[in-house]
Formats: structure tokens, C-alpha cells, sequence
């Protein structure tokens, strides 16, 4: 059974670095531009691993993660959370939001397949 990642990242050259690392890993990977578009997006698939950015205009990261915790149907999906934030304070702010996880830009892909692989598991 192939897995599904769902990427919320409004840099369309970092939704195609994810998709080619995901793809080349096995994943099936659905793509969003910004939270509101991971929301729509997440009404209609059902992934099993959420990678988002925080920094995005519309809704971003935080707004994004809240969004889809509200939704009890969710509450089990791991989120890492991709970027190029590295503050405590942030990395705590997407705890209390229900974020998994948190991995730096520019990422690694064998590393970034390495944490989808465990949350996903």
C-alpha cells in the first residue's frame, strides 16, 4: 500500500525538490500553495504524512497545523514541519499547534524520506 504525503509550501521549487524526493522514495505525494489550499486539499485525500511550510501568505504553517488538529479525523496524521525558522519559540508554537515534528531548510531528501519513513510508520 503506497503512502500519501500532502506538501503545504508556497515555493513552487520546494514543492518539486519534495515531490522528486518523495516520488524517487515510493510516495504518492498531493501538493498545496499555502494553508487554505492544505485545508481544501485535505477535504478531499487522506494522507497519511503532512509536510508544511510556516511562512506562507493566506494562512500560514501554525493557522495551517490548528486548521486540520480541529479536525478529530486528523488528529492521527504526523506534520513535519519544513523551514527555515530554527527558533525555539517557533518550534514550540508548532508543538502546542500538533506539529510531529520540525526539519531545517534546505533539507536533506534521504533525511527528509528518513523522517517521513518514521512518522509514517
Amino acid at each position: 500500500m503506497t503512502k500519501t504525503v500532502l506538501t503545504v509550501d508556497d515555493s513552487r521549487t520546494m514543492r518539486d525538490m519534495l515531490m522528486l524526493a518523495l516520488q524517487d522514495a515510493g510516495y504518492n505525494v498531493v501538493q498545496a500553495v499555502d494553508g487554505v489550499h492544505g485545508l481544501e486539499v485535505l477535504a478531499e485525500q487522506r494522507p497519511d504524512v503532512v509536510i508544511t511550510d510556516i511562512n506562507m501568505p493566506r494562512m500560514d504553517g501554525f493557522g495551517f497545523i490548528e486548521g486540520m488538529r480541529a479536525d478529530p479525523a486528523y488528529s492521527g496524521v504526523p506534520v513535519l514541519v519544513l523551514t527555515t525558522e530554527s527558533d525555539a519559540a517557533k518550534k514550540q508554537r508548532a508543538r502546542d499547534a500538533g506539529a510531529t515534528g520540525w526539519i531545517v531548510k534546505p533539507f536533506d531528501p534521504v533525511r527528509l524520506v528518513d523522517a517521513v519513513r518514521r512518522v509514517a510508520a
